[in-house]
């Protein structure tokens, strides 16, 4: 890290700050301590015990993986369109790209769609490459057609062999992975690494089983209507156009909690107070989280996360 990196740092909330004042989005702030914790069986949550008064609540607090579920009971409330710009926290990821705590932009326009936001996403990608006289050009581009395209293979009917297949000289244990899993790694090994450093990759309508809390669009094949943006070969945002259905956002919590609990892991409390917001209605909107860290990361031209933190996990 260098002092220069702390000062464009500065530049750069001061530019995200002043690109939604702008556009009439309202910067909030919620808590990072809840009393439910992230699902996903792919993200690990920090949790701490509270010593003091309760009243019969419980003591096992957890911190926020994102800010996306209190923003999305503001937005049931009828605050409209929001932003929280703040730390976040992951268990077990730290390492050249990761660190356990980091910044998110995360943000929800309300009666927007995923294709929407994807493109106010890069709106706000090329607003901090201004600061470094940086510009992009951009590909917007199906999640099936990425595929059909890069590897001449269609990830909604290959087999998990010819998925496997698809990675060629990458070596991966098998054991315990599913078809979601290989897809994933395809991505992250052949894919992601390809993208060319000036271009900015929209990669939208992801297959329906990897929905996560994006509402599912019924084609032939039914697909998430997600969408991932990728500056050069780092993945920056992962937005949604978001689930507004109770019933079906309890179910897919209680899908993860048999994944976490099939795989050994901890199962965080599913939170129920986004859920009472859903069932008294969530408005029509589309939102996304994005990795400031990472588009600082960008910004340096650096691939190391240390370089863009005043300290690292390592020197915390």
């Amino acid at each position: 890290m260098t002092h220069d990196a702390l000062r464009l740092r500065a530049r750069l909330y001061a530019t995200l700050r002043a690109f939604f004042a702008e556009r009439g989005v309202l910067e909030v702030e919620t808590p990072v301590l809840s009393r439910a914790g992230n699902t996903d069986p792919n993200i690990a949550s920090f949790s701490l015990e509270f010593s003091g008064r309760t009243d019969g609540a419980p003591r096992t607090r957890w911190l926020r993986t994102s800010p996306e579920f209190p923003l999305k009971r503001l937005l049931a409330e009828g605050i409209g369109d929001c932003y929280e710009l703040g730390r976040v926290f992951r268990d077990g990821e730290a390492g050249g790209r990761h660190n356990p705590e980091f910044t998110m932009l995360e943000w929800y326009r309300v009666g927007r769609d995923h294709r929407w936001v994807a493109t106010e996403t890069v709106d706000v990608i090329r607003a901090a490459l201004a600061l470094v006289e940086r510009d992009v050009r951009v590909v917007d581009i199906a999640y099936r057609d990425l595929f059909r395209d890069r590897l001449d293979l269609d990830p909604f009917t290959a087999d998990e062999a010819q998925l496997r297949n698809a990675l060629g000289d990458v070596v991966i244990d098998p054991a315990g992975l599913v078809r979601d899993d290989w897809l994933d790694l395809l991505i992250t090994h052949r894919l992601q690494p390809a993208f060319d450093a000036d271009t900015v990759h929209i990669v939208r309508d992801y297959p329906a089983s990897q929905c996560a809390l994006a509402q599912i669009r019924h084609d032939d094949p039914p697909v998430a209507e997600r969408f991932e943006v990728f500056l050069g070969p780092l993945e920056l945002a992962n937005g949604y156009h978001e689930l507004r259905d109770a019933n079906e956002q309890r179910a897919r919590f209680e899908r993860d909690q048999a994944v976490r609990k099939a795989r050994g892991q901890a199962a965080p409390p599913i939170d129920e107070a986004l859920l009472a917001a859903l069932e008294r209605g969530l408005p029509p909107c589309a939102g996304v989280a994005l990795g400031v860290d990472r588009l600082m990361m960008a910004l340096r031209g650096t691939d190391r996360i240390g370089d863009v933190l005043a300290y690292d996990f390592a020197r915390a």
